[in-house]
């Protein structure tokens, strides 16, 4: 498991993170989100061992992070960090040997993956004569060839098509299933929402939401009711607990503060033709938005 305990993180007066604190357990995917500044690198590189938390602590199975460990660990920054002039192989094997592996062991497990994703013809490729999308699954690779018991994900879909994402999405679910602790970072949040069960939200690097993703949704109450049919927008609009009405492409979406406005939507409406009435829960995306929102009110 890791436990991330109280972590605060200074830079002089510069308050980075603000005691923050969550738990991964073995075989979890957990979300690390926040806008640009929030403190989830500085939170990363706590994390990883690469910075001294100014208090708090940070244990992996019990143990605080160093280079004892950090052979178990495997990170994918979001900016690329390839050596354009190593080829594939050399590049790998860079990465295979700093985390205490094997020549014939990085080999092995480098075979196995350039195959899995499609690219073994490019072992021996330069790594500037690769497209960006395959640049980025040969981070990828550097960033799993040690089978890592904790993985740090920072835009891990970054520049790829929806093929190539679904060779990650698939590795990742992999590894967790095999028992890594993953972090997932990304401003994506339907991939959020597809990997993540537990989350926590960062403004200023302090937590201003954190838990259960399905509890989170939830808890807040505010609602979408897609309606596919004949309905009068200005009526709707009109109704008490109705926040916005709008009309997609397919279909109209109104904006709910709660359960209790269904009832007057689903009366009003079914004076027309319908074909589509669905409520779901607000999407993680609205909820970031209006927490985030919230946090920056209440700081002003």
């Amino acid at each position: 498991m890791l436990k991330v305990e109280n972590i605060t993180k200074y830079y002089g007066d510069f308050l980075a993170v603000d005691n923050l604190s969550f738990e991964v357990k073995e075989g979890e995917i957990f979300g690390l989100l926040g806008v640009n500044g929030s403190g989830k690198t500085t939170t990363f590189r706590m994390i990883m061992g690469l910075l001294d938390p100014s208090a708090g602590k940070v244990t992996l199975d019990g143990k605080e992070i160093d280079y004892s460990v950090t052979d178990k660990i495997g990170f994918l920054t979001e900016e690329r960090s390839l050596l354009l002039k190593m080829t594939v192989f050399e590049q790998c094997k860079f990465y295979g040997t700093l985390k205490g592996m094997s020549n014939e062991k990085i080999e092995e497990r480098l075979d196995h993956l350039l195959e899995k994703f499609n690219i073994k013809e490019y072992k021996n490729k330069l790594i500037k004569e690769l497209s960006k999308g395959n640049q980025q699954k040969i981070q990828f690779i550097t960033a799993i060839i040690n089978e890592p018991k904790l993985l740090i994900l920072d835009e891990p879909f970054s520049g790829l098509d929806p093929f190539n994402v679904k060779y990650f999405e698939d590795e990742i679910k992999e590894m967790a299933k095999n028992g890594s602790i993953i972090i997932f970072s990304s401003h994506r949040m339907e991939h959020i929402e597809q990997f993540c069960k537990k989350l926590t939200i960062l403004l200023n690097g302090r937590s201003v939401l954190s838990g259960d993703l399905k509890k989170i949704k939830r808890d807040y109450r505010k609602k979408n009711i897609f309606i596919d049919g004949d309905i009068d927008v200005s009526k709707n609009e009109k109704i008490d607990g109705v926040i916005e009405v709008t009309n997609g492409e397919e279909h109209y979406v109104v904006k709910i503060k709660d359960d209790s406005i269904v009832e007057k939507v689903f009366k009003e409406i079914s004076k027309n033709k319908i074909n589509k009435f669905v409520v779901e829960a607000a999407t993680l995306n609205e909820i970031f938005v209006s927490k985030v929102g919230e946090s920056y009110e209440e700081q002003a």
